[in-house]
Order: C-alpha cells, then structure tokens, then sequence
C-alpha cells in the first residue's frame, strides 16, 4: 500500500503509528490536447505577468491574496511550523452512531494501516472496539496544506478513515425543492411502488464504467484501421406528458428484468428457439425432445406416451411448440 500521510492515532493516551493508503482507485478516461495539424502534444508554459518570463518550478512560490489584492507569501516551511497537534496526529475527540452522519459529509476514503510491528496490538484493539460499539471515532488531522475532519471505523480487519465536508461547506437543499403545491394520487404511488418492485434489488458488484469501455473500444478501433462501433438506439430522456402511463409502460418494461427476484420467465422469442432446437435433437432420447413434436414421430412408443401425459398437463406449452416445428 502507497502511503499518502503518516503519523499518530491518538486513541485517549494510546497512540498508535499509522500510515494511510487510498482505499479507492479511478479509472476515468483522460485525454491529452494536441495541435491537430502535425499531433504534437501541447505543452503549458508558467509566465511571469509582469516580465512574461518563462518560470522553472522551482523559482514558483505560493502567497495568500487578501481582500484589497495584497499578496502575503508563504512557504512550505512556515506551513510545517504550524502550531497544529494535527500536523502529524489524528487525535481522536469522541464517537458518533454510524447512522447519524449524514451522507452529504462523507468524503475520500483511507485504508488506516499500522506503520510499525508495535503498533499492531494497539491497532487491534481500537478496531475491536470500534466494531463492539457499533460507532465511529471522529478526529481531525492534516494533510496536503488543509485540516480534515476524519470519521474512523471498523471494517472487516482494518481500520477504514473517511474524510468528511465541514458541517458549514453542506449547502442547503431548499433551492432544489420543487416549487409550489404538488398533488400525488394513491394510484400513482402504487404504480411507483409496483416498479421498484419490479426492478428489484441492485446489484452494485455488476455495475461498471461502460463510458470507459466505449472509448477504449473507440480507440482500439481507430488503431486498428476500423470503424469505430455504431451507437445504440437512444433511451428516454423526453417529457413526462401523461404520469401514470409512464408509470404503466415502466412497469411493463420492468417485469421481466424483476424476475430475477423469482422465478425467471423466458421470453417467448426463446421459447420458440429452444423448441426448435429440441425438434433437431431429434431420437437423442432427451426429456425436452421426448416434449416436442417432432422428436416424437422418431422415440420410442413409450416416450411418446410419457410425452403425450406431460402434454396433457400443459396444452398451451404444447401448442407453442408444434408451431415452432
């Protein structure tokens, strides 16, 4: 694990020596600008306002600009002597339930990993702790030129940190409420509970990035002298003119995707497929052949009369199948 911060967990008069990795990793797509008539990269130059000089990295420094436009410099140093506990230390200053932070809060996650052999044993025991009490340490700490407010929990066998925003950077939802009186009828809401039934529970392990995947397959084309994949039909996205038969169709939609909640219906395009398929297996003796018509006419006299009872028991099935041999 790449550490990003290390330093103290001060858990009471314990302190622990800690490291932390990124508990997450991106896989967005980035792109680099180019001068299209000859592709060479485009490079960015730092200049000088005043001179236009083109400046090396290290002749740039850092300065605060107050309100009437002055300019106060600050190096790394004076960063580093900060009269900060929390410059190396995440001083843990009391727990919270889990279920009281608010989602708006939470932040990047940290994998919180013993920096020593001897810290192991502290580690341990404030990840049983925390897994014990079913709550969450709150702290705060420093780290890239800000202090964070840090929410530390137990998760399987490590310790997880979460960042979280400062309670004064959430901003308040009323401007994105609906404006004026908006009246729902009891049907309405049933259609709507119906379709979230009907979508069923989301697996989240089976989503992934498929905008990643099209320009992958995008540029994997163009290098191969291809032509770049067609795009799909357009989907939604047009006004709601008439609530309750959208409500309808997306139910409608939906059912066959809610199966998976259930019993999985195949839909009937399938069904004539695989009846047709049963129809060429022809004398292989198969339960789904001895079903079909047409592998009828060559098994045996006793599979026809056990075909013709299952037949009996379901006569629509039955006359699917005969039209689709």
């Amino acid at each position: 694990m790449r550490s990003v911060w290390s330093g103290n967990l001060a858990f009471g008069l314990v302190s622990i020596p800690v490291k932390l990795g990124s508990a997450v990793s991106s896989h967005k797509i980035s792109f680099r600008q180019i001068h299209l008539a000859d592709q060479g990269r485009v490079r960015y130059q730092k200049t000088c306002e005043l001179d236009a000089e083109v400046l090396e990295p290290s002749e740039i420094g850092r300065a605060f600009e107050t309100p009437d436009d002055r300019l106060v410099e600050v190096s790394d140093a004076d960063l580093q002597s900060l009269p900060l506990p929390t410059a190396k230390t995440i001083e843990v200053s009391g727990f919270v339930e889990t279920s009281s932070i608010d989602a708006m809060q939470l932040d990047t996650p940290y994998f919180i990993a013993p920096a020593t052999p001897a810290a192991n044993k502290p580690y341990v025991l404030m990840r049983e702790a925390l897994s014990r009490s079913g709550k969450a340490a709150v702290g705060k700490f420093a780290m890239r030129n800000s202090e964070h407010l840090a929410l530390i929990t137990s998760r399987d066998d490590i310790l997880l940190l979460q960042t979280l925003r400062w309670p004064d950077e959430l901003n308040s939802s009323a401007e994105a409420a609906p404006r004026g009186s908006v009246s729902i009828s009891d049907n309405e809401l049933r259609l709507a509970d119906t379709l979230i039934d009907a979508l069923g529970e989301a697996d989240l392990s089976e989503y992934h990035d498929e905008y990643a995947q099209a320009v992958q397959a995008l540029v994997t084309a163009k290098l191969e002298g291809e032509e770049p994949p067609a795009p799909s039909g357009e989907r939604g996205g047009g006004e709601v003119v008439d609530l309750m038969a959208a409500l309808q169709a997306s139910v409608d939609q939906a059912r066959p995707r809610g199966g998976r909640s259930g019993a999985k219906k195949a839909p009937a395009r399938k069904t004539a497929q695989s009846s047709k398929s049963a129809g060429s297996a022809g004398s292989a003796g198969s339960a789904r052949s001895a079903k079909s018509a047409s592998s009828g006419k060559s098994a045996s006299a006793a599979k026809s009369s056990s075909s013709g009872k299952k037949a009996a028991k379901s006569p629509a099935r039955k006359s699917t199948r005969r039209k689709a041999s």
